[in-house]
């Protein structure tokens, strides 16, 4: 029987899309199963709506991208450095928390970025991370590029009382969101978890991860 050699090639095209496709999804598959032990929060959509590309200032004043960021497991946090008790506790429990992960051999960072870009400057950003831990990274960047990273996330945030600019509130969301290198956001943890849970729950996905 002869062949046509047109069927024959898309045929093969098919059947080679399909191995991707499905060794894709095996992937995700794979990755959601190694995850599935860790998991406690449930999202509408999944974690994979949360997060995105980025450019923003660091505490040294450099420009760093997402990449740069996020090149090990990180705990990010959105605040801002005039919240008068908020932010503290939540920075001061994540750095907590990354510390206990050194003590059992686990290398995880914290990231702050702010949502207050007009007072914090790389300078300001600096110094209150530098309060909790000197590994803690400190992010600003334009008004702009602050709400875009934040809408990434699904953090809302509202500036409050502005004809006073210098002691206005912000209101904001107060997740820690877990980000990892390879899987991007897997996991967030509300204000009422410890540094001890935080630690537990997060080694559970890097040790996953590895």
């Amino acid at each position: 029987m002869k062949i046509d050699r047109k069927v024959l090639i898309a045929g093969t095209a098919v059947a080679v899309l399909a191995l991707v496709a499905g060794g894709w999804w095996m992937s995700r598959v794979d990755a959601e199963n190694a995850f599935a032990q860790c998991q406690k929060s449930v999202v509408s959509g999944g974690m994979e709506m949360f997060g995105a590309e980025f450019t923003l200032t660091n505490g040294t004043g450099q420009r760093v991208t997402d990449k740069d960021v996020f090149t090990k497991p990180s705990l990010l946090y959105f605040g801002y450095t005039f919240c008068p008790d908020v932010c503290p506790m939540d920075s001061a429990r994540n750095a907590d928390a990354a510390a206990l992960l050194k003590d059992r051999g686990l290398d995880v960072q914290t990231v702050f970025i702010t949502v207050d870009p007009a007072r914090d400057t790389s300078d300001v950003v600096d110094g209150f991370t530098r309060q909790f831990s000197d590994e803690m990274i400190g992010l600003t960047g334009t008004q702009q590029e602050v709400d875009a990273v934040s809408k990434g996330w699904r953090n809302y945030y509202k500036l409050q009382n502005q004809e006073d600019k210098e002691y206005y509130l912000v209101d904001h969301m107060t997740n820690t969101y877990l980000v990892l290198p390879e899987n991007g956001t897997v996991e967030f943890f509300g204000r009422d978890v410890s540094p001890e849970e935080m630690a537990d729950r997060t080694g559970c996905f890097v040790e996953a991860a590895a």
